[in-house]
């Protein structure tokens, strides 16, 4: 089905008047109908499809049964439905408010802030709205003014007549004035912050609550310099907004097209005629709201009419978030699209925390890092966790870790109510592989297969260019293949792991037993270097045991380039050329198949960091 007509969610506060009702033909019983949300998921008043097999669903209810695809690529950066659209008919003045941004909202709210557009349709002669200060104040200033009741003197009323359009962006204090009609188009948000209301008392006879405190906190108190949004009526990361004009004379045929990229809402201000999407046509009169999904391809609209198009672009300078979850410490970093860092952190984990307290102290640390940077939320589109253990993809849930003790821990359900982004979650070792592959050793290359040396062995795989995932979820184990028949004990409980003998715990244990006093592999390695016979001896067991586990590895998946990270690709590189060696002599086919580039990974610590920032 491609193109659905919205029957709106009505709304009858004490400033409405009728003529929604009288004159746009929304269906309403009230004596008030103030407003009509006619494009909304938003649970406050989410409006309904009229038409076809959906009929009598929520556009959530809609969205939800056909999938997120069909609001299109460009609202992957949005964890919810990312616009609010709704017809207002100002009766009487609207009171004083203002709007607060992402990041406050979300702090004190729990839902997003909001910025929004108007366009005036229809306004009687005389009238004007509110729309920022006359001139700076100051903090003290507006506090006085709100207590003493002489704000108005200070805010800028703005004449208006139909066809006017004002960007409200959060922050910019504003009132609707009494007898305009506009069509409003704003973030998903019902977040309002009053400051003046003439006094009014609401239907249980008292004043309505103003919301001082909060709004002296949120306000930009200097007067708003307006930018042109020229060709589009109103452009910015939440919403692009164009305007269709047909005169049903000389012009009264317009085509159109729904990529991908976006889905399409045209709001009819005024006029009729017919919409044809593919096989599907129907008629449109003033006051409809229609909603064509991402990927409907081309559509006529023909007659006469005055509409609002609106449709989602891309971000603009998108950050992404990436959080790599470690035994000993947790890193996070902000990322651009060039793959490099805006900023980047590491916090200790804490084992005596529940996996609760750990990742909500993790948010709050991403929200710091973004306050300090002054990097807004809505300026991020994306956050991506890698974590060590058995990670359900398309759940978020850390199933299993060994190394954090954690159990079918719900991270990005967690993580959510804190960073209301999308939240994406993989194993730590196939974010190490893919921050590899995006910027690092691997870079340019499509099957990749990385290992990270540490106190494990963690391991990731990428083919096609994407990660490796089995169908029940999860990823790769690979430090966990065998190589000694009842060989070491293995941290898992299994004999002969490969991280039985090359994990910094393996090593260390080793070093004691055969050198004397445990090592790291940076010192074993620069001990052997030195002439050490025993310390050769021992670097020499490693690499052969490293060489057999990754040449089954190379036999099984085939790639391009085999990384290797962590604390050995910090040891030097004394190891790298017997290892190349040892794989290019045991590799299946030898000379005759094709033998992956063996590099150590280029990014350090931070590789995990980005290939999570990367996950999509």
């Amino acid at each position: 089905m491609s193109i659905l007509k919205l029957k709106p969610s009505c709304k009858d506060y004490l400033w409405g008047g009728q003529r929604l009702a009288e004159e746009y033909g929304i269906e309403y019983n009230g004596e008030i109908l103030a407003e009509a949300w006619e494009l909304s998921c938003h649970p406050d008043g989410p409006s309904m499809i009229a038409n076809g097999p959906f009929a009598g669903k929520t556009l959530k209810e809609y969205i939800d049964m056909e999938g997120r695809e069909v609001l299109g690529r460009h609202c992957r950066r949005f964890r919810d439905f990312p616009i609010l659209i709704k017809f207002i008919d100002a009766k009487q003045n609207l009171s004083v408010q203002v709007h607060p941004n992402n990041q406050y909202a979300l702090r004190n709210e729990g839902q997003f802030g909001k910025t929004e557009m108007w366009y005036v349709m229809d306004a009687k002669e005389g009238a004007f709205l509110y729309y920022g200060f006359k001139r700076e104040v100051s903090r003290e200033e507006f506090a006085r003014r709100i207590q003493e009741d002489t704000l108005l003197e200070v805010l800028h009323a703005v004449p208006v007549q139909k066809g006017d359009v004002l960007f409200i962006e959060s922050g910019t204090i504003h009132a609707i004035g009494q007898d305009i009609m506009i069509a409003e188009i704003q973030q998903n948000s019902n977040v309002t912050y009053r400051v003046y209301d003439y006094g009014r008392v609401g239907k249980d006879g008292k004043k309505r609550d103003l919301h001082i405190e909060k709004a002296l906190a949120v306000t930009k108190r200097v007067p708003i310099v307006k930018n042109s949004s020229y060709p589009h009526v109103a452009d910015c990361d939440y919403f692009t907004v164009d305007k269709l004009n047909l005169d049903g004379r000389m012009m009264k045929k317009m085509e159109g097209m729904v990529t991908e990229d976006s889905f399409v809402s045209i709001l009819v201000l005024d006029g009729e005629g017919r919409i044809t999407s593919g096989e599907e046509s129907l008629t449109y009169r003033k006051g409809d709201s229609l909603f064509l999904p991402a990927g409907s391809g081309a559509y006529q609209i023909e007659g006469s009419c005055d509409a609002l198009v609106t449709s989602i672009r891309e971000k603009a300078g998108p950050v992404r978030i990436g959080i790599d979850i470690g035994g000993r410490n947790t890193k996070i970093g902000l990322v651009d699209v060039a793959q490099k860092f805006l900023a980047y952190r590491e916090i200790p984990f804490d084992t005596e925390k529940t996996p609760k307290e750990t990742l909500e102290e993790i948010g709050a640390a991403v929200l710091t890092l973004l306050e300090e940077k002054q990097i807004a939320l809505d300026q991020c589109v994306s956050v991506g966790i890698g974590a060590a253990g058995t990670v359900l993809r398309d759940q978020g849930v850390i199933a299993y870790s060994n190394n954090i003790k954690w159990d079918h821990v719900p991270a990005a359900e967690i993580l959510s109510k804190i960073l209301p982004l999308p939240i994406h979650a993989a194993n730590n070792g196939d974010c190490a592989a893919l921050g590899e592959a995006a910027a690092g050793a691997a870079r340019g290359y499509q099957d990749v297969l990385m290992l990270t040396i540490g106190r494990g062995v963690g391991s990731g795989l990428i083919l096609d260019g994407k990660i490796y995932e089995r169908r029940k979820g999860g990823s790769t184990e690979l430090g966990h293949m065998v190589i000694a028949e009842n060989g070491r004990m293995c941290t898992c409980g299994r004999k002969g792991c490969l991280e039985a003998y090359v994990s910094t715990t393996a090593v260390r244990k080793e070093t004691e037993e055969t050198l004397g006093r445990p090592m790291e592999l940076q010192e074993l390695f620069a001990l052997a270097g030195e002439g050490d016979k025993a310390a050769q001896l021992v670097t020499e067991n490693y690499i052969r045991k490293l060489g057999t586990g990754i040449v089954n590895m190379i036999n099984s998946f085939r790639p391009q380039a085999v990384i290797i990270g962590g604390n050995l690709a910090e040891a030097g590189d004394e190891w790298l050329e017997p290892l190349r060696k040892l794989v290019e002599e045991n590799c299946f086919g030898g000379e005759n198949s094709e033998i992956p580039e063996i590099e150590p990974a280029a990014l350090g610590r931070k590789a995990g960091v980005i290939g999570a920032a990367n996950l999509v």
